[in-house]
């Protein structure tokens, strides 16, 4: 039995891959991963993330400003997704990487909120389904996705919360990745879930 998968989070513009894009691809391939989709992280790699999906035809891509780089998003960067979003770029999927991130020893997290606000108005506006990033703020993305009841959902990837948090990311429709994650030593409540 052959299996086909599609890769929803795959930092394909960062190394490993950069350079070694075609065999990367291939491999993919041959475990059956058929298509690979691509989150930017900042406004700075939009171009780049566009310029994989059309140059190689499993790659798509998403659009977003990711939390962990908060210091790099001004309101201009808003603007560039919101540009990008009016072209609608053919293999343009989703809008993220976006989310909430607690990790950081300075997450300004107001201004996490505001931007993750703003980029769920444009999702729901050009009805395009988010790639969500979430560390320490389960809780606070869930009330934000309910707040917000987006047409087309997404996925929360790289999820290391309690079996609770995953239902009521569940209950608002939105699927739970968890990717690498579940291999590390204190992911046992993810495995157990």
């Amino acid at each position: 039995m052959s299996y086909r998968f599609i890769d929803t989070h795959c930092h394909f513009d960062f190394p490993p891959f950069t350079g070694d894009e075609p065999a990367s691809i291939q491999r993919a391939a041959e475990v059956g991963v058929q298509s690979i989709i691509v989150p930017a992280t900042q406004a700075a790699n939009f171009s780049r993330v566009l310029a994989l999906a059309e140059n190689y035809p499993p790659l798509f891509a998403a659009l977003g400003l990711h939390p962990i780089v908060i210091e790099q998003h001004s309101d201009d960067c808003l603007d560039q997704l919101q540009q990008v979003l009016d072209k609608r770029p053919q293999k343009l999927v989703a809008v993220g990487e976006i989310g909430l991130d607690l990790y950081r020893d300075d997450p300004q997290f107001d201004k996490q909120e505001r931007v993750l606000e703003a980029q769920l108005k444009l999702a729901k506006r050009y009805e395009l389904p988010v790639i969500l990033h979430s560390r320490r703020t389960h809780d606070k993305l869930a009330m934000y996705l309910k707040r917000h009841a987006l047409p087309r959902t997404g996925v929360v990837h790289g999820f290391s919360g309690s079996v609770q948090q995953a239902e009521r990311f569940v209950q608002l429709g939105y699927k739970i990745g968890v990717g690498g994650t579940i291999t590390y030593p204190r992911a046992s409540k993810t495995r157990r879930g």
